[in-house]
């Protein structure tokens, strides 16, 4: 019975096995529960003066939990939706800890009951084709360098990837055909198709061959009849 209220022994399932096989998290959130931990563990054994690999799940009482979250807040400068963001995730562990031992289900509907933080929500902004035009004349066609930044700027205002879709994006995912289209893979692992114009095929299958070639917005609306 101790062994099951020791917190490690649940931690160590809960990144592995339910993140992974159960609930199929990206890896950037897998990445965000345990960063979450690596700061809330050691929290929790130096206040109370314990071994983290002898800490119990008790040990995370609600109190301590707003005493993390004001040190988060307090001592290390973070902003009110990344103190939510590592709140969200210990509602996790303390739901995944709960529906899994029954004597720990009190514990856990008092976790989770550690209210979010209500932040404002930044307004969503836009750039206007004649910034969309700077935005595109700005790298230096000359260099290998400058050729690469524009065709990755023309994909993105093309598509409207995210920049870590973009990132994470590779040659077998971009249809090279009469109908180019790029499949990418966004939140959640979840997949879109997105036609791209056939000039932003061109130049990503070959972006040294820009030589002088009209970098404005404007080819955009021919493209799209193509």
């Amino acid at each position: 019975m101790r062994d099951r209220a020791l917190i490690g022994s649940w931690i160590r399932r809960f990144l592995l096995e339910h993140l992974v096989s159960d609930r199929n998290l990206t890896r950037n959130t897998q990445a965000s529960y345990r960063d979450t931990l690596l700061l809330l563990l050691p929290f929790v054994s130096q206040a109370q003066k314990r071994p983290i690999d002898r800490l119990m799940i008790d040990d995370l009482s609600p109190s301590r939990l707003r005493s993390f979250l004001q040190y988060l807040e307090k001592e290390r400068g973070c902003s009110g939706a990344t103190r939510n963001l590592r709140l969200a995730a210990i509602h996790s562990l303390a739901k995944f800890i709960g529906m899994r031992s029954p004597e720990h289900v009190a514990w856990s509907t008092e976790i989770r009951a550690v209210p979010f933080k209500k932040t404002p929500k930044s307004s969503l902004t836009y750039l206007d084709k004649p910034e969309i035009d700077a935005l595109l004349k700005a790298p230096d066609l000359r260099t290998p360098q400058g050729s690469r930044d524009y065709a990755l700027l023309l994909f993105l205002y093309n598509t409207g990837a995210r920049v870590e879709e973009a990132a994470h994006l590779t040659i077998d995912a971009i249809t090279w055909s009469s109908s180019p289209a790029v499949r990418l893979v966004g939140k959640g692992n979840k997949t879109r198709s997105c036609p791209i114009w056939k000039r932003t095929a061109d130049i990503c299958s070959n972006p040294l061959s820009l030589d002088a070639t009209p970098r404005s917005s404007s080819f955009s609306t021919a493209a799209i009849n193509h």
